[in-house]
């Protein structure tokens, strides 16, 4: 699986933690965009991504052009909950990029209307719920794509 994941400048060590694992059990590519909220080595980040470091395929980018940058010619999905077309709606591709804000403001306005951006979606919720776990939201997002794709090199 080519899938890509970005997360824009997380703040708590446990979600980008979860990330790890989830890159590592899908086969997807964790970009991490600096600043981020914890240091690399944080406990809390080893824990949660327990021993799949190893196993996950993670760059760090100095920030959002950089990511673009390495990412261009590829589909860049932004999750964000300012639209109402739903990630659902979407046929994903092999080397699709699903975007994420950080746990508290989710993504900026000038990420979300960066014209490299070429689809904005939501997960939908109840109503006057704030919003989901960064790598919840992560994980129902790769595992829709994933299975739109077939699963490829899953068992």
């Amino acid at each position: 699986m080519k899938l890509s994941i970005v997360f824009h400048t997380p703040e708590i060590p446990g979600n980008t933690g979860n990330a790890i694992r989830l890159a590592a059990v899908t086969g997807a590519h964790l970009h991490l965009v600096e600043p981020l909220g914890f240091d690399l080595s944080d406990a809390k980040l080893r824990r949660a991504g327990l021993d799949y470091h190893d196993l996950a395929h993670v760059t760090v980018h100095p920030n959002i052009d950089d990511a673009f940058e390495q990412l261009a010619g590829r589909r860049i999905i932004a999750f964000t909950t300012h639209t109402d077309k739903h990630f659902g709606s979407l046929e994903y591709r092999e080397d699709d990029v699903l975007l994420f804000g950080r746990e508290s403001t989710g993504l900026p306005q000038s990420v979300a209307d960066d014209p490299r951006i070429d689809e904005r979606v939501r997960i939908p919720m109840l109503p006057s719920r704030r919003s989901l776990n960064l790598a919840n939201s992560a994980s129902i997002a790769a595992y829709e794509a994933w299975r739109q794709l077939g699963y490829p090199g899953g068992s």
